[in-house]
């Protein structure tokens, strides 16, 4: 009888599944509506481009208004669904959008830890394998008919200034690991499939040198980003051109503020010459919510909305996020403008992308990946992910003693303190959804052990010293002491830049009298998406180990009392540079330039041209284990062919144009030994730097290349790696120009030290 009732409700369930998964109705094209059955760009036969041109023509203006914004309209006499562009997938299907929402069969969605925390990670593959997961659970939603299927993610921005709130989405301050992210993260997300389909289109914002949103009475909508030829190419290209080349996305989005005086969305040179020109976009440009009004209403860059209109369009901009291009491009051509034909090239990018995410093939459920349902949002499996990507990004960031990690026998009983010791919704970050559920930090730790449990602070605000009493009390009674400090959104947020960067109110001082009063080993916990100056407890004996875990998404208790008790040998390094407070009295968040400037005392922004103090460097993280270096093979020099149209080419600056230089897989290979002389299995992060052989134009130090190596203990691991020339090696000029230089370079990994000498050597006309 018992086996009888769970195959019944087996069944039961299976029905109500397959139920939800058929929930959407086709949004176009539909093989009931007898009316376009037969209609070509409903023929799935036929080439997507032939396709989208037919619906085109069958489309009147009035209808073809209506699909210019995010809120596209329908378009019923074709059968056609209205459609919300907008949704957010930063690190999980997000309701910040309003294309989803949570509800029903779908309550909840994976969250993982927020993007710079998985960047600590240097993980491409979990990178990828995270993107995967997210559009595994989109796709379930958009076939239970609460989702989209064009998510706004992922924000490749460089993590320029400290300050800023939205650095907490990005993948860190260096450009080429920014890259990578975008093209682990969109291959994810798309499905890396054949024949041009997508799985859900990804899109890269927000193009570009994008970093602040209100800091000192400039905010994002107001401010022009002043930015030199050297340090568009060198920096703020770099990461949205291999999202696009590389990661192949299906969409790019333009911000708010303006390069050199002209709104990215309006400026032609950045959307139609770069992004779909020279890179070769295949998808469509959007832009960031109201930026087409803004730079009409806030910014005055036209004198009237139907020249906004028109400028943004002729630009290269395909969709409007808000209703600015619906309103005013009717009066647009009909001032003569814009042409429907400008319109008409919009709407190509847009409607092919739907089309080739299989919005005009019918029946969802028919589809590749229409099996997908709510049981496949929140399985255990993409939970564990979040644990295991949690895990990943946690870095120790300093272990006397080493007082890590702390032992359920000897520490039977730990105080856990802290604003951030007990929460749910803060482990999450900004563009988040709704959780599958929370495992708290303090939750985590007592999974490990008795727990007594004094926040000190009733925020991370810290206002006062109340509840100091209570903290203390406890840290004097238990083994061990966990204080977990640091911010949140109310500190750190979209449209709201830092002003400092120590820790908030009275949570330094808490932190101070707590572990003056601890019997045990203390330990700091920094919660947070910036970086924070805790120069007082790295100097401080009394506090014996110093822990970053970023914002750790729904499982970050459970990981950060992974690491404590060592159940998991930390292995994550800092993707952005930790700062000294008085850094800032130095650096306006609004002087864009990244090198240092010695007349004006300038001194320069990240580890690639910043050469002062710091409180931890780009890289810095330790771990349980000790891991050495040995450097195998490696060539000492290295020639580039260089087309011998341009063989004097090097005269003046001893360097090669990259653009003249023969790259197609240039590139050298080393061989390293990573051997773990420790008592623990770990994960170690590998890190390349180089050197070139320039001068104050280059950077003094630069990542070429990163490896996360998995070392049982006391073995060794050959860990190959190649690097290509062009892109690693090279440098970029004043003027912009990319070049190779001819000279020993310095490789750097670890404590070893490697000199390659590259020379040039012209090749015959072919």
């Amino acid at each position: 009888m018992a086996v009888t009732t769970i195959l019944q409700c087996s069944l039961l369930i299976f029905f109500f599944s397959v139920a939800g998964i058929n929930a959407r109705r086709p949004f176009a094209c539909d093989p009931a509506n007898t009316a376009v059955k037969g209609l070509p760009f409903c023929n799935v036969h036929l080439p997507v481009a032939d396709r989208v041109r037919d619906l085109l023509r069958r489309l009147t203006f009035k209808e073809k208004l209506g699909l210019l914004v995010d809120k596209a309209t329908a378009v019923p006499r074709l059968g056609i669904d209205d459609y919300e562009w907008w949704s957010e997938a930063l690190h999980g299907v997000s309701n910040v959008g309003p294309g989803t929402r949570f509800g029903g069969d779908f309550p909840g969605a994976t969250a993982f830890p927020q993007v710079i925390t998985t960047a600590a990670s240097f993980n491409t593959s979990l990178w990828e394998e995270i993107g995967r997961v997210v559009s595994d659970e989109a796709r379930a939603m958009f076939n239970g008919g609460v989702a989209g299927l064009t998510y706004w993610s992922p924000n490749i921005n460089i993590f320029r200034d400290p300050r800023w709130g939205r650095g907490q989405e990005t993948p860190g301050e260096d450009p080429i690991v920014a890259g990578e992210y975008a093209s682990r993260y969109v291959r994810g997300l798309q499905g890396n499939l054949p024949g041009d389909r997508l799985k859900v289109a990804a899109c890269c914002k927000h193009y570009t040198a994008y970093d602040l949103d209100n800091w000192s009475g400039t905010n994002r909508f107001h401010f022009n980003a002043k930015v030199s030829k050297q340090e568009m190419v060198d920096t703020f290209e770099v990461p949205f051109r291999q999202c696009v080349m590389q990661g192949k996305v299906a969409s790019v989005m333009c911000s708010y503020n303006q390069v050199n005086g002209i709104p990215t969305c309006a400026d032609p040179r950045l959307l139609r010459d770069t992004i779909r020109g020279a890179w070769r976009l295949n998808g469509y440009i959007v832009s960031d919510c109201d930026s087409v009004g803004v730079f009409y209403d806030n910014q005055h860059y036209t004198a009237t909305p139907e020249e906004a209109a028109a400028d943004a369009i002729k630009a290269g901009l395909d969709l409007d996020c808000g209703p600015f291009l619906a309103l005013h491009t009717q009066g647009a051509v009909d001032r003569g403008l814009l042409k429907e034909t400008d319109v008409d090239s919009a709407l190509f990018n847009t409607l092919t992308v739907q089309m080739r995410l299989g919005m005009f093939d019918g029946e969802p459920s028919s589809q590749i990946f229409g099996n997908l349902g709510p049981q496949d949002v929140c399985t255990p499996g993409n939970q564990e992910l979040a644990l295991e990507a949690a895990r990943q990004g946690i870095v120790l960031l300093k272990n006397h003693g080493p007082s890590l990690p702390l032992s359920p026998r000897r520490h039977r009983t730990v105080a856990v303190i802290g604003p951030n010791s007990d929460v749910t919704v803060t482990m999450i970050g900004n563009y988040a959804g709704i959780a599958c559920g929370y495992t708290t930090p303090l939750q985590g730790i007592s999974r490990y052990t008795k727990t007594i449990h004094g926040p000190g602070c009733p925020n991370v605000e810290c206002r006062n010293a109340h509840l100091f009493d209570d903290a203390i009390h406890a840290a004097h009674q238990a083994d061990a002491t966990v204080l977990i400090m640091g911010l949140d959104q109310s500190i750190e947020a979209e449209f709201k830049d830092r002003d400092g960067l120590l820790l908030p109110g009275y949570q330094q001082e808490l932190v101070s009298k707590v572990s003056a009063a601890s019997k045990g080993p203390t330990i700091l916990v920094i919660m947070s998406g910036g970086p924070v100056d805790v120069s007082f407890a790295e100097h401080d004996p009394r506090i014996g180990a110093i822990v970053w875990v970023g914002y750790p998404g729904q499982a970050g208790g459970a990981a950060i009392a992974d690491v404590l008790f060592g159940t998991h040998n930390p292995g994550g390094k800092l993707p952005m540079t930790w700062y000294h407070q008085n850094y800032l009295t130095k650096v306006p968040m609004t002087t864009m330039d990244m090198r240092s400037n010695h007349v004006t005392g300038y001194p320069g922004r990240t580890y690639r041209f910043y050469k002062g103090p710091v409180v931890y460097p780009f890289g810095h993280g330790l771990s349980y284990s000790n891991f050495i270096h040995t450097l195998v093979s490696a060539p000492k020099m290295f020639t580039v062919p260089v087309d011998g149209r341009h063989k004097n080419t090097t005269a003046a600056t001893n360097t090669v144009r990259v653009t003249h230089a023969k790259c197609g897989g240039l590139s050298i290979g080393l061989q390293v030994d990573v051997r773990n002389v420790g008592s623990k299995d770990g994960s170690h992060t590998m890190l390349v730097y180089s050197t070139p052989p320039v001068g104050h134009w280059g950077p003094h130090k630069q990542l070429v290349a990163f490896a996360k190596v998995h070392v049982p203990a006391r073995t060794q691991l050959r860990v190959p790696i190649n690097i290509h020339v062009c892109k690693f090696f090279s440098v970029v000029d004043k003027s912009g120009i990319r070049r190779i230089p001819m000279g020993q370079h310095s490789l750097h990994i670890g404590d070893v030290k490697h000199l390659l000498s590259i020379q040039s050597t012209p090749l015959g006309f072919e």
